[in-house]
This record gives C-alpha cells, structure tokens and sequence, in this order.
C-alpha cells in the first residue's frame, strides 16, 4: 500500500501542467524555438538539394567568376560585393545583442537605440541584395529559367570570323580553358550593340566582351554590331539575341570539334535567385518586426509588463537565426 501510495503521489507532481516551465524558459521562447528549429529544417533542405544538383552537373559556374562586381568599381573583384554584404548583416547581429542586453538592464533608450541600428543593418543588407540582383537579371540577363553564366568542360581556342584562331590585342591566341567560367552576353540587334563585361574566360583576362573590341576593364562596354545574326562566323546569335561564341576543342577524343558556348544549368539561376530570395524575405519580416517592437519599447509597453523586455529577446533569437543562416547560404553559394 506504501509504494503504490508513492506512485500516487509522483504522479500528481508529474502532470502539475503549466506549474514548472520547460528548460527555464516561458512560453513565448518556447515557441519561438520550435519555430526556428522547423525552419532551420526548410533551409536544410534548400540547401542540400542546391549541393546535390550541384555535383550532379558537370559543370558548374565559378562563384568567383560570378559574383565579382562592386558598385562604382566595376568588374574585377570577386567576392568582394558579398563579403561586405555578409559583414553587414553580422554587424547587425552584434548589434541586436546590445539591445537584448539593455533590456536586461531595463534601459528604455539603451534597447532602441541598439535596435535602430540593428534595423539600418537589415536594411542595408536588403539594399546590397537587391543591387546584386538587379545586376544579374537587368545586366547580365539571368533568371530562374536562364543560367547565362556557363563553365567550359573542354580545352579549346576561339574562332574570328574566318574560322582562324582569335587573338587578343597582343597577338596572343583567345583560349577557352576547362573549369573557366564564361558570360553570355546579348545582341541589341535594334541598337546594333553587344554587351560586353569584364567575366573572363582565359588565362590571360580576356573577357568576352574584349575579344569582341569591348573595353574588358569597364563594367558594360559596347562591342561589335550586330544587325544580323549571320554577320560573324565566330558566333551564333539565337532568336533571342543572345550571343554564342565559337570555339573549336583541342584535347580529348573531341578534338577538332567546332562548338559554342551554351547556357549553364539552369538549376543555378534558380537555386540562387529561390534560395537567397526566401533568406532575404526573412530578413524584410525580422525588419518590419524590429520597428514594432522598437516603437513598443519606446511607448513604454514593455515596461509595464516588467519581464526584462522579454519580447526583445524573443526577437533576437530570430535575427541571430538569419543571420546565422547567411553564413550557410554564404559558404554554400559563394565559397564552396
């Protein structure tokens, strides 16, 4: 009758409900953390699916080939763009500690001023992203169906327009080299002009708006006309205007073959713009709720409640998941 008395009683201490808070923690942190925890899931499985299409290719784009360019600078500087974007938004995030350890403190005008910044660091990392973007799709004419960044799989040289070697302006022969990255460029057939950019594709930094006359160190120069899609024999302009350069193989069982540059999956456009898209909307819904609770906290809301600004915690541990998640996505997309 003892023991069974005892298991009684153990019982009732184990199902006394909301009386013992799991982990310490309330319940609006708990949430929060199961939120978090299923979301961390979803950019899992962005992410491992990037990295399984990606070694399923056989080709690639070189991120350093890809995302080289600065505002103002122009081409030339990989990685240079996104590292400041990156510091940016990790800036933010040391930030967002000062203003949850003002709330600890009960410092009203600690926590906003620590959140204002923290607001200005989400807003300027959204602003870095949209100009990235607008480059790839305005300048560089990529999209979630069109990859116009391609890598070479095979050695080879370029063609001119008789079929001969091409060759820069230093005599040097144009060569199209395995594992470079190239850039796609499109004919204005109205304005009769190509673009050109500085991506290279040969050991020397020719770009492919250089061995079209380009000027390879401007940011988009203009090169040869092209009013009809037959003018040039070293390229094949499709009905979409855009340009594909010849070249013909010189190693391999295809050598001597003629071929042109073709469009890299498309899977990395999509990938890119989806992933780093969905990221950034996280980033946009983080700033909109920093200014609420920002102003919250200056109306004086929370001092009422007197639970050490709980809620500025609570949003804080949601910023530090983005920005945690960015240096996922960074190494993923950018470094690896």
């Amino acid at each position: 009758m003892a023991t069974e008395s005892a298991v009684h009683h153990d019982n009732k201490v184990d199902w006394s409900g909301g009386e013992k808070k799991p982990f310490g923690a309330s319940y609006g942190k708990l949430m929060m953390w199961y939120f978090l925890l299923s979301d961390a899931f979803t950019f899992s499985g962005f992410l491992i699916a990037y990295g399984a299409l990606r070694f399923a290719m056989p080709s690639w784009p070189v991120a350093d080939e890809v995302f080289q360019t600065v505002p103002f600078f122009g081409s030339g500087y990989p990685l240079i763009f996104v590292t400041f974007m990156t510091f940016v938004l990790l800036f933010s995030s040391f930030t967002m500690v000062r203003a949850v350890q003002e709330g600890a403190r009960e410092n009203k005008d600690g926590v906003v001023f620590w959140m204002f910044l923290t607001v200005l660091g989400g807003l300027g990392f959204l602003g870095c992203q949209a100009w990235e973007w607008t480059e790839l799709i305005a300048h560089e004419n990529m999209s979630v169906t069109r990859n116009t960044f391609g890598t070479h799989t095979e050695n080879g040289v370029y063609l001119d327009e008789n079929g001969n070697e091409l060759k820069d302006e230093n005599g040097e022969v144009v060569r199209a080299i395995a594992g470079k990255t190239y850039l796609i460029h499109r004919a204005d057939f109205e304005g009769g002009h190509g673009h050109g950019h500085s991506h290279g594709d040969d050991s020397h930094g020719d770009s492919h708006g250089a061995a079209h006359g380009d000027d390879a160190h401007g940011d988009h120069g203009h090169g040869h006309h092209y009013d009809k899609a037959g003018d040039y024999n070293e390229a094949v302009v499709d009905e979409l205007g855009f340009i594909h350069r010849k070249f013909k193989v010189t190693e391999g069982e295809n050598a001597g073959m003629i071929k042109k540059e073709e469009f890299g999956p498309k899977s990395f456009g999509a990938l890119f713009f989806f992933i780093t898209g969905f990221h950034g909307t996280h980033v946009l819904s983080g700033v909109i709720f920093l200014l609420i609770i920002m102003l919250n906290v200056r109306s004086g809301l929370y001092v009422e409640r007197k639970n050490k600004y709980e809620m500025v915690e609570k949003i804080g541990l949601y910023w530090h998941f983005v920005d945690l998640v960015w240096v996922f996505v960074f190494l993923v997309f950018y470094l690896i």
